[in-house]
């Protein structure tokens, strides 16, 4: 399955954050939109790095509290892992679980944020995929 046909059916829309707003407004960015990371864009467009839940706690471990007025760009991942619409999922699983990365951003042929997936996106459409499998085989085993 391509990438496209993944963000077709969850939507292309992706929670960014500015990277000098603050660690606290991203936190309470990530609870309102109930997601796990932040693709880092000043412009909504441009990819400037990537904030996770797991960033924020291990940052917190070593800074405290004082964590939450820093800016966001102070934290983020600033290499981030990208894929195209024109990937298939296999390929994007496979970056995942090499690089341990739960959140990709997918670029457009210009380089232009146009989606994120998760890992939760991907394992949900390899489970529907194989479940489609399952049914055309049994369908195929019970026509003859």
């Amino acid at each position: 399955m391509r990438i496209a046909t993944l963000l077709a059916a969850k939507g292309a829309g992706v929670a960014t954050i500015a990277p000098e707003a603050t660690v606290a407004q991203a936190v309470a960015a990530l609870a309102e939109h109930a997601i796990g990371a932040l693709v880092v864009s000043g412009d909504g467009a441009h990819i400037e790095g990537i904030i996770s839940e797991r960033d924020i706690v291990r940052a917190l471990e070593h800074r405290g509290s004082e964590l939450l007025g820093e800016s966001v760009s102070s934290i983020m991942s600033s290499t981030v892992h990208t894929a195209t619409e024109g990937d298939d999922t296999d390929s994007l699983m496979e970056l995942m679980t090499e690089r341990r990365i739960r959140h990709v951003p997918i670029v457009d042929e210009l380089g232009q944020l146009a989606g994120i997936v998760s890992i939760g996106d991907a394992v949900k459409a390899r489970i529907g995929e194989l479940e489609k499998d399952r049914k055309e085989l049994f369908d195929y085993i019970h026509a003859r």
